[in-house]
C-alpha cells in the first residue's frame, strides 16, 4: 500500500515544491556567482528569492518577505558563516515563513524541522533508538533513530528548529557542542557525527517568552540574532496581507472573489491602531488588548471573513463577515478586552465616514 499522498490534496505543500518554477529558473541564472559549500544558490539568489525581483531574461521571482533588504542579506550572511541564526520577534512576523524558505533556497529541500515545545526533549535533538533492534541486536547504526539535527550535520543540509525558548534550559543546551564543535558524540557507540560543510541551524523564538527558557550566554554566543520587526507603514502592512491572502485563498479553493482593498486597509488600520494605543491621525489615544495583533492575525481573519463570504454569503467579503473574525482577535482576554474593543468601536469607528456597517457589524458580535 503506498503512503504518497497525491499533490492535489496536499493543504499545505513545502515552499521548494510551490516554488520550484522559481528555484530553478533562479539556479539557472546563478551559475556565475560564488556558492558557500552545499548551497544550492549564491547569496544573492537566494536574496532575491526571499525579496522578489526580475531576473535578466524577464522572468519574474515573487517576494516572499515584505521588509528591509538588509535584515535578509544579514540572515543569508549568517548562514554562510559557522554561526547559527536566530530569528527573532512578536508572533506573526513571518519568522517560520522566513526560515522555510531560507532553507528551501539554500538547501534544496525544508522538511528537516524540530518543533520547540515544553516536552521537547534531548532524543528529538540528538537521537532515539529503535527499540525492537536495540533489543534484538544492541546498540548500532541500524538501531539508532536520526534526528533532523542529526540528518543534517550528515548531509550538510540546514535544519529548522521552531520555538527555541519554549524547549526546557537543559534541552537547548545540547545544542552547544554541535554548533560550536559542528559534531555530535554518540556514546553508545564510542563514535560521533562530524557535519558536512553546508549544515547550520535557522533558530526561531518569540519575544512575549522572555522568561519562560530564557537562552544561556553560551547558547546565545552561539547564534546571530535577526530582529523581525512589524511592518513600518500600513501601506506595507496591506500589502503584506493581500499578497498573502490572495496566494492562501487560491490554495484553499475558496469560491470567493478577491477581498477589496477597502476591506484590508480597514482591518490593518483597526489593528495597527489597537497595537500603537493611537488612532492614525494621533489625535486619540487608546488602550491596547491583551493580544498581539499582528500581521499573521490580520491574514488569519481575513481568511476566516472569506470562507464565511464563500460558504454562508454572496462570494464578496462584507462587513459582517469580517467582524466575527476581527472581534475574536481582538478579545482573548473575555472581561478585560471588552472593554477595550467596545471604547475603540465607539469612540473611534463609530466615528468614522463609510465604516458604520463595520461598526453595526461588531456591536452584534459583541452583544
Amino acid at each position: 500500500m503506498s503512503t504518497t499522498t497525491p499533490a492535489t490534496t496536499v493543504l499545505r505543500p513545502h515552499a521548494e515544491d510551490v516554488y520550484a518554477e522559481e528555484l530553478a529558473a533562479l539556479r539557472a541564472a546563478d551559475h556565475d556567482r560564488p556558492k558557500p559549500p552545499n548551497w544550492h544558490l549564491s547569496p544573492w539568489a537566494v536574496v532575491t528569492y526571499l525579496l522578489g525581483g526580475k531576473l535578466d531574461n524577464g522572468f519574474e521571482i515573487e517576494p516572499k518577505y515584505i521588509g528591509q533588504r538588509r535584515l535578509m542579506e544579514i540572515a543569508v550572511a549568517t548562514l554562510a558563516t559557522d554561526r547559527a541564526l536566530l530569528l527573532l520577534g512578536v508572533p506573526g512576523t513571518a519568522k517560520s515563513w522566513v526560515s522555510e524558505h531560507l532553507t528551501a533556497a539554500i538547501s534544496g529541500r525544508s522538511d528537516l524541522l524540530v518543533q520547540g515545545t515544553a516536552g521537547t526533549s534531548e532524543d528529538a535533538i540528538r537521537y532515539s533508538w529503535n527499540y525492537a533492534r536495540l533489543i534484538a541486536e544492541g546498540p548500532s547504526l541500524g538501531a539508532l533513530v536520526p534526528s533532523p539535527l542529526f540528518k543534517g550535520m550528515q548531509e550538510g543540509r540546514l535544519v529548522r528548529l521552531e520555538e527555541l525558548t519554549r524547549i526546557p534550559s537543559d534541552v537547548q543546551d545540547t545544542l552547544i557542542t554541535m554548533l560550536s564543535e559542528k559534531v555530535l558524540p554518540i556514546p553508545e557507540l564510542s563514535t560521533e557525527v562530524q557535519a558536512v560543510s553546508g549544515f547550520n541551524v535557522i533558530a526561531t523564538a518569540n519575544d512575549r517568552d522572555k522568561g519562560v527558557n530564557e537562552l544561556s550566554s553560551a547558547l546565545r554566543r552561539r547564534f546571530n540574532t535577526v530582529v523581525l520587526p512589524l511592518p513600518t507603514s500600513a501601506e506595507e502592512e496591506v500589502r503584506i496581507v493581500q499578497t498573502r491572502v490572495e496566494k492562501q485563498g487560491k490554495a484553499l479553493q475558496l469560491p470567493v472573489e478577491a477581498p477589496a482593498l477597502e476591506q484590508i486597509s480597514r482591518l490593518v488600520t483597526i489593528f495597527r491602531e489597537l497595537r500603537s494605543g493611537v488612532t492614525e491621525n494621533g489625535k486619540t489615544k487608546l488602550k491596547s488588548p491583551s493580544g498581539t495583533l499582528s500581521t499573521g492575525e490580520a491574514i488569519s481573519v481575513m481568511n476566516s471573513g472569506l470562507a464565511l463570504a464563500a460558504y454562508f454569503g454572496d462570494g464578496s467579503l462584507r462587513a459582517h463577515d469580517l467582524a466575527a473574525g476581527l472581534t475574536g482577535a481582538v478579545l482573548k482576554d473575555p472581561v478585560q478586552d471588552r472593554t477595550v474593543w467596545l471604547e475603540y468601536l465607539e469612540t473611534v469607528v463609530k466615528e468614522r465616514d463609510g465604516w458604520k456597517d463595520l461598526y453595526r457589524a461588531c456591536r452584534e458580535v459583541v452583544e
